[in-house]
């Protein structure tokens, strides 16, 4: 293991779990219902700690000297290595919850094989976060199949968000240079070994909600390396604010 491919493996983590959480703290105050308001910013929270976890162990060996804040807050937009579906806005509450069942039925099957890492870091990152994250698959799960069969209105906004994300969904599975490194050193997770487990739970959750799974087989991506939407800038020009207005400013 490079202490490089290490950083980056760690980082990208970390991004994902700071870019999804910043998306889903935006429902803070806007909830449908006081309950999902609350549900919604504990889920937040959790992505948004476990991001922090990895950016404190990020700054034990960065090269120029940055704390986890700055790691987290200073970057440029190419320096973001989170994978695209993260950073979509939230569109109605379908689109986020179709969103939330995506990446945490995933998620929660990386963080299963991470568990059996070489490294103990990762593997106690794993064992740590596995407990939030069956919360958050579940929470989600419950409301697929609540609005995918449910009302007209609701099926035929989940199926369009359903819709709108598949695009995405492809990233999630895709295993580069350094994801085939860690395997093969035994302390990363083959990403594409993945998607046989989680096709199967989807198949049965869509059953059961009356979805039907997209055909299209064409998927974007770009986000490990920093290739990013149009929707990327603007959430960094939130998220960033204080830090760029105030450089140094601590809590």
């Amino acid at each position: 293991m490079t202490d490089s491919n290490y950083y980056t493996y760690l980082l990208r983590l970390a991004d994902d779990s700071l870019i999804l959480g910043q998306r889903l703290s935006e429902w803070c105050g806007h909830g449908p219902v006081l309950e999902e308001d609350i549900a919604l910013s504990n889920i937040a929270l959790d992505y948004v700690g476990q991001a922090t976890n990895l950016y404190k162990q990020l700054s034990s060996t960065d090269s120029l000297g940055r704390d986890e804040d700055a790691i987290a807050l200073t970057r440029q937009e190419s320096e973001y290595t989170n994978l695209l579906l993260l950073e979509l806005p939230n569109g109605d509450y379908a689109q986020t919850i179709a969103r939330q069942y995506f990446y945490s039925s995933f998620y929660l099957l990386f963080l299963e094989q991470l568990k059996l890492s070489s490294d103990a870091f990762l593997a106690g990152f794993a064992e740590k976060s596995i407990k939030e994250v069956k919360y958050h698959m579940q929470h989600a799960t419950d409301w697929m199949l609540r609005l995918g069969d449910g009302t007209a209105e609701s099926h035929q906004r989940m199926q369009h968000a359903v819709n709108a994300l598949w695009p995405y969904l492809g990233e999630l599975f895709l295993n580069d240079a350094l994801d085939e490194s860690s395997v093969s050193e035994g302390w990363g997770v083959n990403r594409a070994a993945l998607k046989s487990s989680w096709m199967d739970r989807l198949q049965s959750l869509f059953g059961e909600a009356r979805l039907e799974i997209p055909t299209e087989s064409w998927h974007h991506k770009g986000g490990r390396s920093g290739r990013h939407t149009e929707h990327m800038g603007f959430l960094l020009a939130e998220m960033q604010y204080l830090q760029r207005a105030y450089p140094g400013a601590k809590w």
